[in-house]
């Protein structure tokens, strides 16, 4: 399955260019810890009520099922485009190209709605402690923080990773240190009753639909575990050190937001907890920050810009390297494929990321609102992620039965694949919008958010039209999404498992 590149040294992505701490930080910021904790996976309060943290507990069980399903696929295909390249190699690279479509979508989406988030972060904590005019001050750090992620990308991966790692380890010792404070607080209101139905009651979202429906914004907290996978070519060892990363990143992280919602369920009361997002102004975590810390909210407050400010760069970090990866065997522009010859970064794709984040943020941040923007795009995310999640399970199944028969182990290779797919299929429909029609205890998500499902149909219809064209035009390049650019020798025969590996 695996060839290797012809490039030389002086062009394409740096090989060999960062470590296991790098690659791991890259997922780890990808997932926002902090900034997941405060808007994301509060978000999904508004559904699950005092039961978020079952949600989140059910998100970390399906998104640790598919890390396990993408840990084995990277251990034999290593490529900056391995977001497409297992399932062109598992199953089929038409269905290679369709997921590797709409990981651009959703990549390309983390630009605007980390940036508008920094923005509103910004804008909402200035107008209430100074009276700063709140359009003007989200529209101004937005467009500030946009360009600060552009050019540390365009610098190159190792300025960019680095930066991430020190970013994320602060983000995640304050916050864990403040939900160590928070449950110390609520004393004799700790409970694991969160961890039930009990309190999911929200009219409308009652029981186990509610916990569904408040899934999708969890899992949205999760989604970047596999955002380690794209810097294969410029990590050492990828084929040790990506199954690590993503495994490793997706329980740490996930036990980070098990131990920071139950504190914040606990502290605040499980009973009301469906208005928790309405606290402080939009901002429950640093009214949560101001009860225990005083004017140590302010910690609180920084590290959720860090960690918004981070997941924008580890975003622009996969987006750039998947549209690299796709430029490069040209079934998406061939310019994207183009590397500084200083930097080795995708610097046409970073440019590029940068004019979407301000045309896509910008116009519906002013039109509905940052927070609503953040809820609609981040919805879509959600939407698309999870079935590519899907798709990871059935080609670790597909590929070890076909071309890895040998290695074939029926609980890695097919029982933790199948439970992963049926874990996330309720709030795959929910986000669709077609849940209720397909799962009877599912309940429709509010407008705007409910043109997700017509969003992402839309977006595959440009997809689909581009895959008839590459058919008729250039059918020769879509089989190339199963190449693998590993930096070490492999085997060149399409569909034979890598030697060694």
């Amino acid at each position: 399955m695996a060839a290797q590149t012809s490039a030389s040294d002086s062009a394409g992505l740096r090989r060999g260019a960062i470590g296991l701490r790098e690659v791991l930080f890259q997922a780890v910021t990808s997932m926002a810890p902090a900034g997941a904790v405060a808007l994301s996976i509060a978000l999904g309060a508004t559904y699950a009520g005092g039961a978020l943290p079952l949600s989140v507990l059910l998100a970390l069980v399906g998104c640790l099922l598919v890390a396990s399903s993408i840990g084995q696929l990277a251990r034999h295909l290593p490529s900056a485009g391995s977001i497409y390249t297992y399932p062109a190699a598992g199953i089929h690279p038409s269905l290679g190209f369709l997921v590797g479509w709409g990981y651009s979508l959703i990549e390309m989406l983390l630009g605007p709605i980390t940036m508008v988030l920094f923005g509103y972060l910004v804008a909402s904590v200035t107008q209430t402690e100074f009276s700063w005019p709140f359009t003007t001050t989200w529209v101004i750090f937005m467009i500030v923080a946009a360009l600060l992620v552009a050019g540390l990308n365009y610098r190159g991966v190792q300025i960019s990773a680095r930066t991430g790692t020190v970013l994320g380890a602060l983000e995640i010792i304050v916050f864990v240190a403040l939900a160590v404070c928070l449950i110390v607080k609520a004393g004799s209101a700790n409970t694991g009753s969160v961890f039930t139905l009990h309190y999911a009651t929200i009219k409308g979202y009652s029981g186990f639909s509610g916990v569904v429906a408040g899934s999708i914004y969890t899992i949205l907290a999760f989604i970047g575990f596999e955002a380690a996978a794209p810097l294969a070519e410029e990590a050492r060892n990828p084929r040790r050190t990506i199954p690590i990363a993503v495994v490793t990143s997706c329980v740490a992280i996930g036990l980070f937001y098990v131990l920071t919602t139950y504190a914040g369920d606990v502290f605040f009361g499980p009973s009301k907890f469906v208005s928790f997002g309405q606290l402080n102004g939009g901002s429950p975590w640093i009214g949560l920050a101001r009860d225990v810390w005083g004017v140590g909210w302010v910690i609180a407050f920084l590290a959720i810009l860090n960690s918004t400010f981070a997941n924008g760069n580890a975003g622009t970090l996969a987006t750039t390297r998947t549209w690299f990866a796709m430029g490069r065997i040209g079934v998406l522009p061939r310019p994207l494929a183009a590397t500084h010859p200083k930097y080795r970064s995708p610097y046409v794709g970073v440019i590029v990321q940068f004019v979407l984040t301000l045309a896509i943020g910008l116009p519906l941040g002013i039109h509905f609102g940052p927070v609503t923007t953040f809820a609609l795009l981040a919805t879509v995310l959600t939407g698309i992620m999870i079935a590519i999640y899907i798709v990871f399970n059935l080609s670790c199944i597909m590929y070890y039965l076909r071309f890895a028969r040998s290695e074939f182990n029926w609980f890695l290779h097919l029982v933790v694949p199948v439970l992963g797919i049926l874990v996330f299929l309720p709030a795959w429909f929910t986000a669709l919008g077609i849940g209720k029609s397909v799962l009877k205890f599912v309940s429709p998500l509010s407008y705007p958010v409910s043109e997700t499902g017509l969003i992402i149909g839309v977006w595959y219809l440009i997809g689909l039209a581009v895959l008839i064209y590459l058919y008729a035009r250039h059918s020769s390049r879509l089989p190339e999404m199963r190449q693998v650019f590993a930096d070490e020798p492999a085997t060149a025969s399409a569909g034979a498992p890598v030697e060694g590996a």
